[in-house]
């Protein structure tokens, strides 16, 4: 039970559900697709929902009085490093889809412009340390990455031909109910999600874009602190409405997770193809080159990096950035229906992992974070 309660509190469940997946599936792929296919819409459709609730809840306490993401002027450089590191993977993506003469390829262009926050987090950890400021650096790029990258899944992955009144309306309405609640105090936040985030998941569903994103408008609404502590994770927090639902979802999310990853991670080997690479190399590449030039931009305009973060550090969070994996499975799956394409790109998702190795490279070739040496001659 130890194990398997470390395996959950370090978000070891997702890639667990990919390794499963991967081995069933090359094994005796035709009993693995009739159970993945079973899963798919409850764990992409709905158990994701609360995966990217969770995400929007991070948003939410960041931009209040004392976040991470307030005042403004305190998250200009990881923001604009945030867009640097959408861009950078998308524009070299799009570039070797040209160059390598597959044009049907370029629908996939998000998928290499995500960053999983989980992975990258306990990656910075390692490498920096719990005190570095690069570590809440890279946590509020990651949440800037993940917010961005929900608009761009409801603006250029709708799932089927998009009804905008169905849209506005329900979503209209979910919302309504979600500021009724919050006027009238409610403190539960299982209202929150049983009325108002069941009216945005019809909204989006029957609308035409992905129910998964059904509790992003409707999070801003849950009581919560009109201030936040900040970055750091170990900080106690209070109980208000926004972190119990955050306390009572964040296992069930990570167990989701094995499940999304089992579900969507189950590729033949034999799959790699062109996708596989132009995917990899454009998240492994892309992201500290984009991170990188945004920062510099950043820094030309006249804003700063953190005190005592270096441009070494920049040059490995970018990399530690490039760790895709939950996002860019969805954004695959989201791209690419079902075929050869989409193994070939989910490849390149799942392999987007080896920034973590690279991170921990550059970390020890510049010799920054843990593997910083003193004048004296020792770390």
């Amino acid at each position: 039970m130890r194990v398997v309660r470390w395996a959950i509190e370090h978000s070891l469940l997702l890639p667990l559900g990919a390794f499963v997946a991967l081995i069933w599936a090359n094994f005796d792929q035709g009993s693995y697709v009739r159970v993945a296919h079973a899963l798919e819409f409850p764990v992409n459709e709905i158990g994701m929902a609360f995966f990217f609730g969770l995400a929007a809840k991070e948003v939410v306490e960041a931009t209040v009085p004392g976040g991470a993401l307030h005042p403004w002027r305190r998250a200009a450089m990881p923001l604009l490093a945030a867009v640097g590191g959408m861009v950078g993977p998308a524009v070299l993506y799009l570039a070797m889809v040209r160059w390598t003469g597959h044009p049907a390829l370029a629908r996939g262009w998000a998928i290499p412009c995500a960053t999983d926050i989980a992975f990258s987090y306990l990656v910075a950890r390692a490498l920096f340390g719990r005190s570095h400021p690069a570590l809440p650096f890279l946590l509020l790029l990651a949440i800037a990455d993940d917010a961005f990258g929900l608009v761009i899944l409801a603006i250029f992955y709708p799932v089927r031909a998009v009804q905008p009144a169905i849209v506005i309306v329900l979503i209209g309405l979910a919302m309504a109910a979600a500021a009724v609640m919050k006027h009238r105090m409610v403190r539960s936040f299982w209202p929150y999600v049983l009325i108002g985030g069941s009216l945005a998941w019809a909204g989006l569903f029957f609308g035409g874009l992905h129910p998964a994103l059904a509790l992003v408008p409707i999070v801003p609404f849950f009581p919560h602190s009109r201030h936040d502590a900040g970055p750091p994770v170990d900080q106690p927090q209070s109980r208000d409405t926004l972190n119990a639902f955050e306390h009572y979802w964040q296992n069930p999310v990570r167990v989701m997770l094995f499940a999304f990853g089992f579900a969507n991670a189950g590729v033949p080997i034999r799959e790699i193809g062109t996708a596989t690479w132009v995917v990899l190399a454009a998240i492994l590449a892309g992201k500290p080159l984009g991170i990188s030039a945004a920062v510099a931009g950043s820094a030309l305009v006249g804003f700063h990096l953190p005190p005592k973060m270096t441009w070494r550090d920049v040059l490995v969070a970018g990399s530690t950035a490039g760790i895709g994996f939950t996002v860019a499975l969805f954004f695959a799956v989201a791209a690419f229906p079902d075929g050869r394409t989409l193994d070939e790109a989910k490849l390149g998702a799942l392999l987007s992992i080896g920034s973590a190795g690279l991170a921990w490279l550059g970390a020890v070739l510049l010799q920054t974070g843990r593997f910083r040496v003193s004048r004296a001659g020792r770390p």
